[in-house]
């Protein structure tokens, strides 16, 4: 069946093409990408497989409106403040979004046919970067190596087995320092043992790179 036909089937009493996205969305929350399925969805809301094609021809164009929702989700770089503090706070938000949908990773970047929240956001970062002196080329760098870092943060973020301080520090003490005999692991025993003691917060690590980012890229805001 082709797009158009597929259009033409009659739609379900009560669906929309926002609550079709919503439940997509939650399905991926939950379960990941791979485990979204047209049929999976219809079934999250009640409805026939078929009918879902009214609002969305195919599962490219639904990860599509996926993924311009969690952009939607991200805050813009403000205008009213300088460059590094609009950039980390873009940056810090993108974080968080992720961390909630962390199956949009891997699709962030590859959509052919972006929405409006997401050539929304593009065309925000890059005026940032631009207006506060960047030329087009350092601007792009900067965009790559800004975002290289935020999804590559969310990505580790998402497969670590803790969360929180308390949580490091009960796998540290239970599960990692056993397996680090002193003698024969002396800087991973000290490092585990002393993160530890001060009550490491993960969460920390993102913003101690994100700042040493945007320190690097400031004396490039005028290179041509």
């Amino acid at each position: 069946m082709s797009a158009s036909e597929r259009r033409q089937v009659t739609p379900d009493a009560g669906l929309s093409k926002q609550r079709v996205v919503d439940e997509a969305i939650r399905l991926a929350d939950r379960e990941g990408v791979d485990g979204l399925s047209m049929r999976r969805l219809a079934v999250a809301l009640g409805a026939g497989a078929m009918s879902l094609y009214h609002y969305v021809a195919n599962k490219e164009e639904l990860l599509d409106a996926m993924v311009d929702i969690v952009f939607q989700e991200i805050e813009l770089p403000p205008q009213e403040t300088d460059w590094q503090s609009a950039i980390r706070q873009r940056a810090v938000s993108a974080r968080q979004v992720l961390a909630r949908h962390p199956w949009a990773v891997g699709l962030m970047e590859s959509r052919t046919s972006p929405g409006p929240a997401n050539l929304r956001h593009h065309e925000a970062v890059i005026a940032c970067l631009r207006r506060a002196g960047f030329s087009v080329v350092m601007a792009t760098h900067a965009n790559w190596l800004l975002d290289s870092y935020v999804y590559g943060f969310a990505l580790q973020e998402a497969s670590l087995p803790f969360d929180t301080a308390d949580e490091l520090a009960g796998m540290a003490e239970g599960v990692y320092l056993p397996q680090l005999p002193p003698d024969e692991f002396p800087y991973l025993n000290e490092s585990a043992a002393a993160l530890v003691a001060a009550g490491f917060d993960p969460a920390e690590q993102f913003i101690f790179g994100l700042d040493l980012v945007l320190a690097a890229l400031e004396p490039l805001r005028t290179s041509a």
